[in-house]
């Protein structure tokens, strides 16, 4: 059992489970995701879903079938994301079938997910284009559940994996599309990779695309491009490898940043921006 108490504040709150920057992906990028998983033995050994968000916001549900489904973007008490989620799932796990858990309260001995998931799965994410995984296949579909479904599909913006650069997602924005590439990574060198990029004119991701900055999100950097209305994931995908290996190669170097360098990395960090 993790030793950090539900008040102390965890940064990086996914560390250690597989598939880190992909559950960081979902809580923050994605709109409609899932992700197999399974609890440990000492937890019942249940299958588990875990999900970009459920129908009211609920931290999670006991499906008919005696599985679980939560909600990564539902919110949770304490200072860390992982025992919140992990306490969701033990809740959940007692319920009787097909029944939801709406609120989450902390016991003191409330799991991480590190601890009552089985960290063997693939933890592989499947982007989803409708809410249809909110269904219960077992349960009676009725009008007023495709309503609500139909609804939440219309909030979804079109979000794509990036093929080439793992960990990274195109969305359609409306006024603008964008690349947000989750990296597991020191965030100081993620923004010298892309300052030695941005002062050779290498930043873009692909043709008519800008480098407008990053964010942090549970710990993990997030640099992200505008590209061209209209470009579409495939704009991305054309030059992902090309892009992928020029930027491996300036996060590796252990040179010093020239003049123009240290002057264009002034720029980018002013534009770094933390989510919490």
């Amino acid at each position: 059992m993790s030793s950090t108490s539900s008040n102390d504040l965890v940064r990086r709150p996914f560390e250690g489970l597989p598939n880190e920057p992909d559950l960081v992906a979902m809580r923050q990028l994605i709109p409609a995701a899932t992700m197999a998983a399974k609890t440990t033995a000492e937890y019942g050994s249940l299958d588990v879903e875990l999900a970009t968000i459920l129908p009211m916001a609920w931290p999670a549900v006991r499906r008919t079938d005696g599985s679980v489904t939560v909600g990564i973007q539902a919110a949770y008490p304490g200072g860390d994301l992982s025992r919140g989620i992990g306490q969701a799932i033990k809740l959940a796990a007692a319920l009787e079938p097909g029944n939801p858990i709406t609120t989450v309260t902390l016991d003191e001995d409330a799991p991480r997910l590190q601890d009552i998931l089985d960290l063997s799965g693939d933890f592989e994410l499947q982007v989803q284009d409708t809410f249809e995984f909110w269904l219960d296949p077992s349960a009676e579909r009725t009008g007023e559940i495709d309503q609500a479904i139909s609804q939440a599909n219309d909030s979804i913006m079109q979000t794509r994996a990036v093929a080439g650069l793992p960990h990274a997602y195109w969305v359609d924005a409306g006024a603008k599309e964008h690349v947000r590439w989750v990296l597991d990574a020191d965030e100081e060198k993620v923004i010298d990779a892309v300052t030695r990029l941005h002062a050779r004119r290498e930043s873009a991701i692909c043709e008519g695309a800008k480098y407008v900055g990053s964010f942090r999100a549970e710990g993990l950097s997030i640099p992200v491009w505008d590209l061209a209305k209209g470009s579409g994931v495939e704009a991305a995908e054309a030059e992902a490898e090309a892009f992928r290996a020029r930027f491996e190669e300036a996060l590796g170097s252990t040179e010093p940043l020239t003049t123009l360098e240290r002057r264009a990395r002034g720029g980018i960090v002013a534009r770094q921006v933390t989510l919490r």
